[in-house]
């Protein structure tokens, strides 16, 4: 099956395809996907996995056509960011 597997850093963003047989899991594509050696200064354990804009356990197994998205924590609460840019 194809799944794809997605990070993006505030400049660079990574989309890759992995073909992986059933019953995989989202820690499997992750693995597959190479990411790690392509962002080495990232602790891709440490991140929150997802599969289209839902958080997932990475022991989900994904289903053809998934997008298993990792997300990097934020650096500021997007609500103080809307108050410092409005000056308030």
């Amino acid at each position: 099956m194809r799944v794809e597997v997605v990070f993006a850093l505030a400049d660079r963003q990574e989309l890759l395809v992995v073909e992986l047989p059933d019953g995989s899991t989202a820690d499997v594509a992750i693995e597959k996907s190479r990411l790690a050696r392509q962002f080495p200064d990232v602790d891709f354990d440490a991140l929150q996995a997802g599969i289209w804009g839902k958080p997932i356990a990475r022991s989900q197994v994904v289903k053809e056509g998934d997008r298993v998205e990792l997300y990097r924590p934020l650096e500021m609460d997007p609500r103080e960011a809307r108050r410092l840019k409005v000056g308030v």
